[in-house]
């Protein structure tokens, strides 16, 4: 599939979206949100990828925010609807992705940018990035998921701090406050995520879909993340991946999972 704004490469098992609009540093704008939304859609019903990397093209930014010139003159409803559609068609979607998520954070993630790097499963960063949600500044709040993953990645106060001061992170900083997992010259970004990648490529994708809807299920109000481990946790046993693993296993060599 052609897209305008995105980028898509796919290898043996694995796949990487590349958001393109350089001229204005990667901003999200409704085309964009929509686009990869279908490329996670389509990726994720591919059974032979299994894991997705998430970058911006250039040097300078991951996604520098969202595209304000979109938004400036809306009302109260069509601001509320707008974080509404965006939350649901993408942040919360690929959130609860079953195939895992690794965002590669190349330069400035600001605001929506900052925002799409926590709804993925976990962020690695090159050494020049640079992270904040600075919309206070703009007479506004984060409004697609940041005041909610922002305090469960760096703790409450300091999520505090940074929204409230529209403040931003070096990368090094972002480590320190388990923002990121790790830092890495900007040469080596996506070489490193693919050799994270490919360790988890060679695990049960059913298992790594089951273990992130448990994971999640911890920060969801009013579900029992116990519980849905315990689903989830026998839901596996009911898999050609588990018999395979433990046959593996039992047989000393390496398993040849399918994911089924």
């Amino acid at each position: 599939m052609n897209y305008e704004n995105i980028l898509v490469f796919q290898e043996t098992n694995s796949a990487t979206v590349t958001i393109n609009r350089p001229t204005k540093l990667n901003a999200l704008n409704k085309a964009t949100i929509l686009e990869l939304h279908e490329a996670f859609k389509i990726l994720e019903n591919n059974k032979e990828i299994r894991v997705i990397i998430l970058t911006g093209s250039g040097d300078k930014a991951f996604v520098a925010g969202a595209d304000i010139s979109e938004f400036a003159n809306f009302s109260e409803s069509e601001g509320a609807d707008l974080a509404l559609q965006g939350q649901t068609g993408l942040f919360d979607f690929i959130e609860n992705l079953a195939t895992p998520v690794i965002a590669a954070i190349n330069g400035f993630a600001l605001g929506g940018g900052l925002e799409l790097a926590m709804s993925c499963h976990f962020r690695v960063a090159s050494e020049n990035a640079k992270m904040g949600l600075p919309e206070v500044s703009l007479g506004v709040i984060p409004g697609y998921g940041g005041t909610q993953r922002l305090p469960q990645l760096v703790g409450k106060g300091k999520a505090m701090e940074m929204i409230m001061s529209a403040g931003m992170l070096t990368a090094d900083e972002a480590k320190a406050y388990g923002l990121v997992n790790y830092v890495v010259p900007q040469s080596e970004l996506l070489e490193f995520c693919n050799g994270i990648g490919q360790k988890i490529a060679r695990n049960s994708p059913v298992a790594i879909s089951q273990a992130i809807k448990a994971i999640n299920a911890n920060y969801k109000e009013g579900v029992n993340g116990y519980k849905t481990e315990i689903a989830a946790f026998g839901k596996c046993f009911a898999t050609a991946d588990f018999k395979e693993g433990t046959t593996a296993f039992l047989e000393k060599r390496k398993p040849d999972f399918k994911g089924e």
